[in-house]
């Protein structure tokens, strides 16, 4: 969980540095690229822990 949190802030700070950084654009796209990451890593971990249920 604390990767998808650090992630997730890296992604906002390169986002605002793109946006307000004038030139600075490709920033903002690593940063959308970097979020999209962060949100498929929690997905997939989600599912997989929701696959262990224990059989009684």
């Amino acid at each position: 969980m604390t990767l998808f949190l650090f992630l997730v802030l890296v992604a906002v700070v390169l986002g605002i540095i793109g946006v307000v950084v004038e030139g600075m654009a490709y920033l903002l796209i690593i940063g959308i690229v970097v979020l999209v990451a962060a949100l498929v890593l929690i997905a997939v971990r989600w599912s997989r822990r929701s696959g262990r249920r224990p059989t009684r």
